[in-house]
């Protein structure tokens, strides 16, 4: 995905769209990592994953039910 660099009142930004903050299950006012690598990479990493108690229950319970035969070998 390509975006560009745009003014964000004195400052520069990169706007990310409704359905990229959808997709990132981020939205407005969430806090970022920020950090710049030695070739120049820049990487954004949310610091508080936005997953709620309900869902990681359910998807823990498909994974271990899906894996139940797996997890018996590895006991």
């Amino acid at each position: 995905m390509m975006k560009s660099i745009a003014k964000v009142g004195n400052s520069s930004g990169i706007i990310f769209d409704a359905a990229l903050l959808d997709l990132a299950r981020l939205k407005r006012g969430d806090q970022m990592n920020v950090e710049l690598h030695e070739n120049g990479v820049i990487t954004l990493t949310p610091l508080n994953p936005r997953i709620e108690p309900k869902k990681a229950a359910a998807t823990a319970a498909r994974l271990i039910r899906k894996n139940a035969e797996l997890f018996r070998r590895l006991a």
